[in-house]
């Protein structure tokens, strides 16, 4: 297994797909690093020599991967919070930031459902026995 930017990628990839899995670099990124170093695309990555390792390794140096890319993102959101942006506020509030409706949907950003209020009679007059003991 070929290790490059701190990810270790299966030999058995094709080096395009296989550069994907590097957080920050694309399908076109990847096409275009394959294409600088004048590399064949259909190579796999077990094929790859120790040269070819190193020049993949200094063309994604100019990208901004993994760690980097992440604490970039994190200090934007991190921006926006202490300036009170909109975006901000519903980052805050774990709300989407993108428009989107939440009168009805927003499920997987607002969270399991919660029940508010409605009490059965047999549920209630349980929870007063209870208060009473």
């Amino acid at each position: 297994m070929a290790r490059i930017a701190g990810i270790e990628l299966n030999d058995n990839w094709k080096v395009g797909y296989a550069l994907t899995k590097i957080k920050g670099i694309g399908w076109q990124s990847s096409r275009g690093i394959i294409k600088s170093i004048n590399l064949d695309d259909m190579k796999r990555v077990k094929e790859l020599t120790a040269e070819d390792l190193s020049k993949i390794s200094s063309q994604i140096e100019k990208y901004l991967t993994e760690g980097e890319l992440l604490r970039f993102v994190r200090s934007n959101i991190q921006r926006l919070k202490t300036i009170s942006a909109y975006r901000g506020i519903r980052h805050t509030r774990g709300l989407p930031t993108r428009g989107q409706r939440t009168r009805r949907n927003a499920r997987t950003k607002r969270g399991k459902r919660k029940t508010v209020g409605a009490f059965k009679k047999e549920i209630l007059s349980k929870m007063q026995t209870q208060k009473d003991k």
